[in-house]
């Protein structure tokens, strides 16, 4: 008899084994997920293997603090990516969250990727999280240099600020 996987792993959504060494940890999550258009980020808090989000923030509030309007093909961009995550950082530091696990997911973790730009973004934000440094985006990718349209990297970043 052949034993069949369940169907979100058939479907390359849950990572089980992953998701119980999160939940055993028993701490808060901020889950991070990418899309087709957009990059999301929520706080999820688990009891009982119940997910629970407590907030989320997705690339589109980038738009209500200075992000161009032309530029709106590159919400999902890497510079987005670091946004959201100085973004998520200071609504938890805000609310006085406890301090997070970062879940990724199913996806796989390059170097220098959307990945590590959110990471840095939290970790500018204020929050303490160990990571290598030489994962990180260079500094021109983080600002946006590397975009058809630019943006006001600094513009942003302070109205973002504003929200601690």
């Amino acid at each position: 008899m052949r034993i069949v996987a369940k169907r979100r792993r058939r479907e390359g959504k849950t990572n089980y084994s992953k998701r119980i060494k999160l939940l055993k940890s028993e701490k808060p999550r901020m889950v991070f997920r990418r899309t087709n258009n957009y990059i999301i980020a929520q706080y999820v808090v688990s009891h009982d293997a119940q997910d629970k989000v407590i907030f989320g923030v997705d690339s589109k509030e980038l738009l209500k603090h200075g992000w161009p309007k032309e530029a709106k093909g590159s919400l999902k961009s890497v510079t987005a990516s670091y946004f959201i995550g100085y973004l998520t950082g200071n609504k938890i530091q805000k609310e006085k969250l406890e301090k997070p696990i970062v879940d990724f997911g199913m996806f796989k973790t390059k170097y220098k990727g959307r990945l590590f730009a959110f990471l840095k973004g939290l970790i500018d934000s204020g929050l303490e999280i160990d990571c290598k440094e030489e994962a990180f985006p260079e500094e021109e990718r983080l600002k946006g240099q590397h975009l058809k349209k630019k943006i006001d990297f600094d513009k942003i970043k302070s109205s973002i600020e504003k929200i601690k």
